[in-house]
């Protein structure tokens, strides 16, 4: 990558917009699942992956049971997305409620 694409690619990034959602990771193997939120649920999956492939996950219970069954056995899916026009002083608070639904919709554990 020469240098003027790589710094429309690092400008495009910076001026990216949040898109605040919120996510699951279920393991195929035992039915399991985690839900978690982000603010750029859109690349939430790149992050996670890295982290359990190094075996230095956030969430205990699912890097065991990504170290037992392996990432085949794991899949990523966005549950739900804030738009982009949701108030701003309320995104957090909305997230963490939609977390909290899904979860006990799924009987997920927490990320």
């Amino acid at each position: 990558m020469d240098r003027t694409n790589r710094k429309a690619a690092i400008a495009a990034y910076k001026e990216r917009k949040p898109a605040y959602g919120v996510y699951a990771v279920i393991c195929s193997a035992t039915g399991e699942a985690w839900v978690g939120g982000s603010r750029h649920v859109d690349t939430q999956r790149n992050g996670l992956w890295f982290s359990l492939r190094q075996g230095v996950g956030l969430c205990s219970s699912l890097q065991a049971a990504w170290t037992q069954h392996g990432e085949p056995e794991f899949r990523f899916e966005e549950l739900d997305r804030l738009r982009e026009d949701f108030p701003e002083i309320g995104r957090m608070d909305e997230l963490k409620r939609r977390q909290s639904l899904w979860r006990a919709r799924l009987h997920a554990s927490a990320l």
